[in-house]
């Protein structure tokens, strides 16, 4: 038995000491914890001790709960999936997105109008409540099961301009490029990931374990002069899937000397 004898909440306590365990390698991942029995029996504490350190433990990311199991430690695995961000032409001028292939619909796409947020209006550099075109689609890669939630926003100015953008919004991102490129667009593009807590519909949709966080994506396809054409973001379980990005070296522009 290892009974505890260091300061602070009993529970603190146990999880402390249930989280070496789990970074030494005792408790190995994906494996099962010890019943509550047993390690109410290893730290001498009771029964309430030993839930409340492992729903802080939970909370931690360290052990996912799972219903009519048990507790186990969370992996610390590479992820299932690795994301390549470029985007090539081929010889027919089209667009080919690497991972395009690897996403299935996990059901009917839904479109919709919208208005700009603070944050999309930011990004597409409107003004708040610009009339957005809008489109959701819930992807599902079938060899893992990883899940990720994809949004297209289009402003209604770019979809005067380009109809078939407004009438057909829920296209696969390399179709929309196309189409832009049709209208006489020479397109750029920018692209921001932070990682942030799931909302309640991202946790569920998703599918996340307890304290997953999310990559949310964002990339903008710019036009002539860098304006914003096209907002899209993409959503899914940072334990799930990486982004891996090709960086190439910019030419900078030759420097005048005196006459």
């Amino acid at each position: 038995m290892s009974e505890i004898q260091r300061p602070g909440a009993l529970y603190q306590q146990v999880a402390a000491a249930i989280r070496e365990a789990i970074l030494s390698g005792e408790f190995a991942p994906e494996s099962l914890l010890p019943s509550e029995a047993q390690l109410m029996a290893r730290y001498g504490v009771s029964r309430p001790t030993v839930r409340n350190a492992i729903a802080a433990l939970r909370a931690e990311g360290l052990i996912d709960v799972r219903h009519g199991k048990g507790s186990f430690v969370r992996s610390t695995g590479q992820p299932v999936l690795t994301l390549d961000r470029r985007i090539s032409r081929t010889a027919e001028d089209k667009f080919v997105m690497p991972n395009g292939d690897i996403w299935q619909e996990a059901e009917q796409p839904s479109t919709y109008r919208a208005r700009t947020t603070k944050d999309t209006g930011r990004l597409l550099q409107l003004e708040t409540e610009e009339a957005l075109f809008g489109c959701d689609r819930l992807l599902t890669d079938p060899g893992s099961g990883t899940r990720a939630m994809h949004r297209t926003l289009i402003p209604f100015e770019v979809a005067e301009a380009v109809p078939l953008l407004g009438q057909e919004p829920c296209k696969p991102s390399a179709a929309l490029y196309w189409v832009l490129t049709q209208a006489g667009h020479k397109l750029t593009w920018t692209e921001t990931v932070r990682a942030r807590m799931p909302l309640p519909d991202e946790r569920t949709t998703l599918q996340l374990s307890d304290a997953t966080p999310i990559l949310h994506v964002t990339r903008v396809a710019h036009g002539a002069d860098d304006r914003p054409l096209i907002l899209e973001e993409l959503r899914f379980g940072a334990d799930r899937a990486e982004l891996a990005y090709r960086i190439t070296a910019d030419k900078q522009p030759a420097r005048r000397t005196g006459a």
